[in-house]
């Protein structure tokens, strides 16, 4: 397993019955999380302490109860690449932030650090696709990259923006693009404009601009081929991450070598991701992600 275990302000303190229980700074928070299906530890006085709750609705969607408890919105430091960003308690459970994804952050600066050492007068350029708030466009940029980011949701670009000023990189080589993340990489196509290396975090389940609807099982074969035409002639990695349930790390480690290998060799390596919980010091999974690198 991808185990993100490099962070200090962020904690899975405990996990029960469909939820986690976690420290985001100063703040605990307990969320759903449809994976927790054991039962017994909620007893435990740690739970007592959560300052707010996120309660799902039996009509669908939710709320947090105890908010008042929270500012509307505080900072969180991923030391290891000197990060930060904002942290808001949204609908749908959300924070703004994923932080198992930390343990890919970690590696895919390790490999844009090493080829910059190799070469220091070569330009990375690096596409995220589906960016969300700018997590992995960050940790690239950090190591050396020029990224541009791209995603069809308006405020999380502006959110990757906030998290930018945050970090010290409001001047750092970032293009942040709002667009539906296939209509921009097949204009990049036509125009003929080429990556070193390519992220994408995709939603399970979606609709386009125009209604077209997206399944990740039917759709995500065709759109990882058409990225691949946006690569350069030596690119430096791929990285894809699924939150699908029933979608093996397997399955879309075999997707990378069936639509990169051919064409650039390199290798390919895919687990689940995970974050430690404390109190067990077992990890929980948490989505499954397939690295390629050249």
């Amino acid at each position: 397993m991808f185990i993100a275990s490099n962070w200090k302000e962020y904690e899975l303190i405990d996990t029960d019955e469909g939820k986690r229980l976690e420290r985001w700074g100063k703040y605990r928070l307990i969320r759903p999380d449809p994976q927790v299906i054991w039962k017994g530890a909620a007893n435990s006085p740690l739970w007592k302490g959560a300052d707010a709750s996120y309660l799902r609705s039996s009509k669908g969607g939710g709320a947090w109860n105890g908010k008042s408890n929270l500012p509307e919105e505080w900072q969180l430091r991923y030391e290891p690449l000197d990060l930060t960003f904002k942290i808001k308690p949204m609908g749908f459970k959300h924070t703004g932030l994923f932080p198992e994804q930390a343990v890919n952050w970690d590696w895919f600066a390790s490999v844009i650090r090493s080829a910059k050492a190799n070469n220091p007068d070569r330009p990375i350029k690096v596409l995220n696709l589906f960016a969300y708030t700018g997590g992995a466009t960050l940790a690239a940029a950090r190591a050396g990259a020029q990224v541009v980011h791209v995603d069809a949701a308006k405020n999380m670009v502006a959110q990757a923006k906030e998290n930018a000023a945050l970090s010290g990189l409001s001047d750092a080589p970032i293009r942040y693009i709002v667009e539906d993340c296939r209509k921009f990489v097949e204009r990049e196509i036509r125009r003929g404009n080429r990556y070193d290396a390519v992220i994408m975090d995709p939603p399970s389940y979606g609709r386009g601009p125009t209604g077209e609807l997206w399944k990740l099982e039917e759709n995500i074969h065709e759109f990882v081929a058409l990225c691949v035409r946006v690569l350069s002639d030596d690119p430096l990695f791929f990285l894809v991450n699924s939150y699908t349930t029933g979608l093996s790390p397997s399955t879309m480690g075999y997707l990378l070598n069936l639509t990169l290998t051919p064409k650039f060799g390199g290798t390919t390596v895919c687990d689940e991701v995970g974050l430690p919980v404390t109190v067990t010091g077992a990890p929980l999974p948490c989505g499954a992600a397939a690295r390629w690198e050249g």
